[in-house]
């Protein structure tokens, strides 16, 4: 064989010029509130976003690598030359000399900027400074838990994206350098090769974090960083000027679980803990014990008003757009991700109680086959950027009222593009939907959890994504009960496949629709070890529950990474969840705030999860599991 004939691997890109997006937010920790419900931002300890750690380690990581260059890109207040600074002392110490520098946006025209108003500004200035090979961000931002910026750039620069990215290779095509990635998916994995250039968001899992401590942010000369105003930018609108969407009063969402600390041998504790399930019948609300338990049901343990009550905050009333006679009726349409169906029915509940509030109709959208010669030629998931200019143009022509996808990386950048495209509000993640005066209120959960704001928008077309797994359970269709006269049409779009990004694999090892509605949920940690999980699995299916697990179990693959709650993972809200060897961090049971009820077991009797409790059982669970099986069984 010649040596012509000889298949050779494509060659690593060199050269590569890297654009890192990265964000200030303030310590999880030192948040406060004033009066008025609104963040105290003055004098709060400022850090970089836990996520763009990881862009900026990477793309420093590439630059160096490829003999190419790295410029790092921050929106906000002077204070936020601070995360420039660190992440120039990152690429110096990484061997970066003359080939990395700083870009400050700031200016007080840029105050109130939403996700989207961010993203015009920061794809303004990369317009401006480059052309990139690259532009990397965070997932998401840890303080708004959102992941719409790095979308909304990819769809402003008319650029291809990929989301969660956890393997990352560049390289020399005969076509041109492409990008080949293994992203994080909702149930498991995907392979994509993008054509360059390209925005990638970086999963958690990607690299290890940069950090520098903070004499090595002093000793950045300031000349590396250059500071963009907004005239230089362009006319705009910019800041809250070209927000469509506002927030109103932010609230902590606090969940008082009453810490009933138990004691005395297992069979002991196991039937207590039983007995005061029973009393607050969240046995029967779980489908475990019939109708017809000794005691009523009541208002259970942990159990929370909406974030839209008045318990959570109200959000100031939003004037009506005018009616007209013969208008048609509000129309909210929910858009189906392709192959994950199952959560459908959570957003088609939502939709039907919504729409009946403002007299309108539901519509489920779902997406046909591919025209176009980059349509695949396998049975492979289609791309998000394929499936936005089609929802998008539909949009154009019925101006929905509302628009819902589901809070998973397919919703995400789907809702993100077609916000972009219309210049439309968009509030991601939220947890509950409202209406007053006629426009959609969205609650949503920023700082982990911790807080909840109304979030309103002020344009024709209102995006949402919600999170199915706090949402309450429904089948794939309207749940028994709603309004019969609100019936649910079906519209299929057809789309273009660009062929910029192609599919080169999938592995859906695992679906966390079961998960995400499930009324009873039994979670892991590390203190379960793995060759011993049978001995919980009895329960599992006397409960009919779903297994659930901390990062460090995922991380350690003794679970599908699907099945992660957390910060980084799901938010459920179960009627029970049962927490075993699960140690009680925050980044873990804040994924649990929703839950009726929390039942912890662990062995020491000081461990913080007995803090996020209302039950807890201390002991070897190996004793108390066994135990809690025998008393269930009983009824």
């Amino acid at each position: 064989m010649a040596e012509s004939d000889v298949e050779r691997p494509p060659a690593v890109a060199a050269g590569l010029r890297v654009a890192v997006l990265v964000k200030q937010v303030p310590r999880a920790e030192s948040l406060e509130l004033s009066a008025d419900g609104r963040l105290v931002r003055e004098g709060v300890e400022l850090d970089m976003n836990a996520y763009c750690r990881r862009a900026l380690a990477k793309g420093v990581e590439l630059a160096a690598a490829t003999g190419g260059s790295c410029t790092v890109f921050t929106l906000g207040p002077p204070s936020a030359d601070g995360v420039l600074r660190e992440a120039l002392a990152w690429g110096l110490s990484r061997g970066l000399h003359g080939a990395v520098r700083g870009v400050h946006l700031c200016d007080p025209a840029f105050a109130g900027s939403d996700t989207l108003a961010t993203a015009r500004a920061l794809a303004a200035a990369v317009s401006m400074r480059g052309p990139f090979d690259l532009v990397l961000t965070g997932r998401n931002s840890v303080d708004a838990d959102t992941g719409q910026v790095g979308p909304e750039v990819a769809e402003l620069l008319d650029m291809p994206f990929a989301a969660a990215v956890r393997e990352l290779a560049v390289l020399q095509t005969a076509a041109g350098p492409v990008a080949e990635v293994s992203c994080e998916r909702d149930r498991g994995r995907r392979r994509l090769r993008l054509t360059l250039p390209a925005v990638l968001s970086a999963a958690e899992r990607l690299c290890d974090p940069a950090k520098v401590e903070p004499e090595g942010h002093e000793a950045v000369d300031p000349s590396l960083i250059d500071r963009i105003s907004a005239p230089q930018l362009g006319q705009g609108p910019w800041g809250g000027e070209g927000s469509p969407t506002s927030v109103g009063p932010t609230r902590l969402l606090e969940v008082n679980r009453k810490r009933l600390l138990l004691s005395g041998p297992p069979p002991l504790q196991a039937r207590s803990a039983v007995d005061l399930l029973d009393q607050w019948g969240l046995l029967e609300r779980a489908g475990i014990r019939g109708a017809g338990s000794r005691v009523a049901a009541t208002r259970g343990a942990g159990q929370r008003a909406r974030p839209g009550s008045e318990a959570a905050g109200r959000h100031p009333p939003v004037e009506p757009p005018p009616a007209h006679p013969g208008d048609p009726p509000a129309l909210v349409a929910v858009v189906e991700e392709p192959g994950h169906e199952g959560i459908t029915g959570h957003l088609l509940r939502e939709a039907s109680r919504v729409a009946s509030q403002v007299a309108g109709r539901v519509l489920r959208i779902r997406f046909g086959h591919p025209t176009g010669a980059g349509a695949p030629t396998t049975a492979v998931s289609p791309v998000e950027e394929d499936l936005a200019p089609a929802l998008a143009s539909w949009c154009e022509q019925v101006a929905p009222w509302a628009l819902l996808l589901p809070a998973t990386l397919f919703g995400r950048e789907v809702a993100s593009r077609v916000a972009a495209r219309l210049g439309a509000g968009l509030t991601g993640d939220a947890v509950d939907l409202d209406t007053e005066a006629g426009r959609l209120v969205c609650w949503k959960p920023a700082f982990g959890g911790r807080m909840v704001a109304a979030i309103t928008s002020s344009s024709p077309v209102q995006i949402a994504t919600l999170r199915p797994g706090i949402l309450e359970p429904a089948g794939p269709d309207l749940p028994a009960g709603s309004d019969p006269e609100l019936q649910v049409d079906l519209e299929v779009l057809q789309f273009h496949a660009r062929g910029r990004v192609q599919v080169l694999g999938e592995d859906h090892h695992d679906d966390a629709a079961g998960l995400l509605s499930s009324r009873v949920v039994v979670a892991v940690g590390q203190g379960v070890d793995p060759d011993h999980l049978g001995e919980i699995d009895q329960l599992v299916k006397l409960l009919g529950a779903q297994w659930a697990a901390t990062r460090k179990v995922t991380d350690r693959g003794w679970m599908p990474r699907s099945r992660q709650v957390g910060l980084t993972g799901h938010s459920l809200a179960p009627v029970i969840y049962l927490a075993i060897g699960v140690s009680g961090k925050f980044n873990h049971m804040v994924g649990t705030r929703a839950a009726a009820c929390v039942v912890a077991v662990n062995s020491d009797p000081a461990a913080a999860v007995f803090d996020w409790a209302d039950i807890g059982l201390v002991g070897d669970w190996r004793e108390i599991v066994p135990c809690l099986t025998d008393q269930l069984a009983r009824l």
